[in-house]
């Protein structure tokens, strides 16, 4: 009998293709994360979810009668109540390293784009603003190679990033939770104070929740660009704003938000000074293929009774 996967997000022909060899032995049920009737639809028989972002309750997991594996495409687990999976006796399992190379682009674009002033200057001249240009681009536009870069976290996403910037020149900071003994380690407050392009990457919290509050968002240079492409919550979004608006800051690049899908009254879509992008810093076809890999390797290993690979947790009776 086929094991059952319910794969929370809208495949492409490319991931239909490569999950076709597969399809004697899995069996795919493709739902979209918007489509609550086909999820609760397909939920009673599924054994494996292939998750993306959109939560996983605990109410949705006792749904879940023959669930066996909740597979995160992706490292961060805390859109899952991983408290009541490990009660159930549900596996559940991450990637890690799996989007690093995508994501750590994806940060140095929003960098970029931040830094020089991307989309304002795509706005001008598409209103035939662009020349002459504007004499504060020479004044304010920076290159990474000269900046200072402060990675807040340290994990496979933030080392791509460093070797990035790196080679493109910059002087690159770190901070973790203690000194790691790598050249560049910095506590926060003294990193925040140093950077010119603060950069995070840690994963979602009680401890990082609003990591980045006002406090912390005073000590940053005027001139300098907050980049986030981790959890939306490692920020105080307000806050952010408020210094966004009054010069504390000079301008953000963001992919991730308190609230997602973002609402359109976020006060965030009405500044000059910001880069969004819809959380897609992951989302290339290179990750999509690390992702396939590793979910239908590990679906493989449910199937034949072997150990899963990256479980988080340690579910009952498991």
């Amino acid at each position: 009998m086929a094991l059952r996967v319910l794969a929370h997000f809208v495949p492409g022909d490319k991931v239909l293709d490569f999950v076709a060899p597969e399809s004697d032995w899995l069996d795919v049920r493709w739902c979209a994360e918007d489509d609550d009737a086909g999820f609760y639809r397909e939920l009673p028989q599924a054994e494996v979810i292939w998750h993306v972002l959109r939560p996983l309750s605990g109410a949705d997991l006792r749904l879940g009668a023959r669930l066996r594996l909740v597979h995160k495409l992706g490292a961060g687990v805390n859109t899952i109540d991983v408290q009541t999976a490990t009660e159930r006796g549900i596996a559940v399992a991450n990637m890690p390293g799996a989007n690093a190379p995508s994501v750590a682009e994806g940060t140095v674009l929003l960098m970029l784009a931040a830094l020089r002033r991307l989309p304002g200057l795509d706005r001008a001249i598409r209103q035939g603003r662009g020349w002459p240009s504007d004499p504060g681009l020479g004044e304010t536009v920076r290159d990474i190679g000269g900046c200072t870069v402060g990675l807040v976290g340290y994990g496979n996403i933030a080392k791509r990033v460093s070797e990035i910037v790196a080679a493109m020149g910059a002087m690159v900071l770190h901070t973790s939770t203690r000194d790691d003994g790598r050249p560049g380690w910095r506590p926060l407050p003294e990193l925040l104070t140093a950077s010119d392009i603060v950069s995070l990457h840690l994963p979602l919290t009680a401890q990082t929740r609003h990591l980045l509050g006002r406090a912390a968002l005073a000590r940053m240079k005027p001139n300098a660009v907050l980049v986030n492409t981790s959890r939306g919550a490692v920020v105080d979004e307000g806050a952010l704003v408020d210094a966004l608006r009054t010069g504390g800051l000079a301008a953000a690049g963001l992919d991730v938000f308190e609230v997602e899908p973002v609402a359109p009254d976020n006060p965030l879509l009405g500044l000059d000074n910001v880069v969004l992008t819809p959380h897609v810093t992951w989302y290339t076809a290179d990750t999509m293929r690390r992702y396939l890999t590793e979910a239908v390797a590990n679906c493989r290993r449910l199937r034949d009774g072997q150990p899963l690979a990256h479980v988080v947790n340690q579910p009952t009776g498991c």
